[in-house]
């Protein structure tokens, strides 16, 4: 992956795990705080019991049950979904679930978090930046660094993926937000919306096909059982069956222990899990990408990789950390010719045992093998 990174062939995948650090709600908590607005009883009891536990369902009627039982089976956008029906009749873009979903949004977070600021410099493939999220905030929009800006396009308005500069811009799949705040936005987050943009229109899994061919998708900021994910995992699935010239897709994975059933769960759905420790709040993670970003071939420091250069050869390699050995010939392997020589340069000028100038030798190589294949 980080291979591919460096050549421009990665599309990141944002959800809203990415939003939370920022005060955005994910989706369980957005429909707590829309109940909390617009049915004060359904609100007592998902708020007063454990998804495990039925609570006190007294005094409710059998369609608010019916929501409480979806509620705790974590069918958010079912239960959204059932109750713009239930309230409103006929949903429509200015029923009054809308309307509570973009008050209760547009009053959290407005100020991005440093994981929006790492990823939007992750997202440059050199030339072209592009980023897709299912989130509706527009906090990836203010996470990009300078006076750079970069175009907002959402549902039927996205771009077809290409590896080209016209494919840019931050690509909302499931809608956004309106910068106006006196406009309604076309959102995505009920069932039947899912049903309409999934399976109707297909407008978000042909999208998925298309960039899953040209791109490594990488995601972050979901877990297994979030309705987005769900709908996008189908979309994979279902694609990854019929053809085989997708790419390997990936997705970091919060845990606090070793999951070995989660990394099956995940791989079982055609996606390939990076585990890390998700303890303080996933600060491992936001390192993890601040650190690849300070790397970055497209725009890390150069100043940051010469200096890890040379503290990594000033161990003999056969008895440097293998986390080490691997950074170096990263760093060598995604480096065209005069990127090599230029590292050669440094690690001689650093002290480097021949372990590390015979890796390099041996990378130039492999390099050259391919080329004439």
């Amino acid at each position: 992956m980080l291979l591919a990174h460096a050549r421009g062939h990665v599309l990141f995948i944002a959800g809203a795990g990415v939003s939370k650090p920022a005060g955005l709600p994910d989706f369980r908590e957005l429909v707590v705080d829309v109940y909390a607005k617009l049915d004060t009883g359904v609100h007592a009891v998902v708020t007063g019991s454990k998804d495990d536990e039925p609570g006190d369902l007294s005094g409710l009627t059998s369609q608010q049950i019916a929501e409480v039982k979806r509620f705790k089976r974590r069918d958010y956008d079912v239960v959204l979904g059932m109750l713009e029906r239930r309230i409103d009749d006929k949903p429509s873009g200015t029923s009054r679930v809308r309307a509570t979903v973009t008050e209760v949004l547009r009053a959290a977070g407005t100020k991005p978090a440093p994981i929006h600021k790492a990823l939007m410099r992750l997202a440059d493939r050199g030339g072209a930046s592009a980023i897709v999220t299912t989130n509706f905030d527009l906090l990836l929009q203010s996470g990009v660094s300078g006076k750079a800006k970069l175009q907002t396009y959402s549902l039927g308005g996205i771009p077809r993926p290409g590896r080209g500069g016209e494919f840019a811009g931050i690509l909302h799949i499931h809608g956004a937000l309106d910068r106006n705040s006196r406009r309604t936005s076309d959102l995505v987050f009920t069932d039947q919306d899912f049903g309409e943009f999934y399976m109707r229109r297909r407008t978000v899994p042909d999208f998925i096909y298309d960039a899953a061919r040209l791109f490594h998708l990488v995601l972050i900021g979901y877990s297994a059982d979030d309705p987005p994910m769900r709908y996008l995992l189908n979309a994979i699935a279902a694609d990854g069956v019929r053809f085989d010239d997708l790419k390997e897709r990936f997705t970091f994975v919060g845990v606090e222990t070793p999951d070995p059933v989660l990394v099956e769960d995940w791989k079982g759905r055609g996606i390939t899990p990076i585990a890390y420790d998700s303890k303080g709040h996933h600060q491992s993670l936001l390192k993890l990408l601040e650190r690849w970003a300070e790397l970055s071939a497209v725009n890390g420091r150069p100043g940051k990789i010469e200096a890890e250069v040379k503290r990594i050869v000033k161990t003999p390699r056969n008895a440097a950390d293998e986390s080490d050995r691997d950074l170096f010939d990263h760093l060598v392997r995604r480096g065209n010719t005069s990127e090599r020589v230029r590292i050669s340069s440094l690690a001689s000028k650093a002290g480097a045992d021949t372990g590390w100038l015979d890796a390099i030798a041996e990378i130039a190589s492999e390099r050259e093998s391919e080329a004439s294949a």
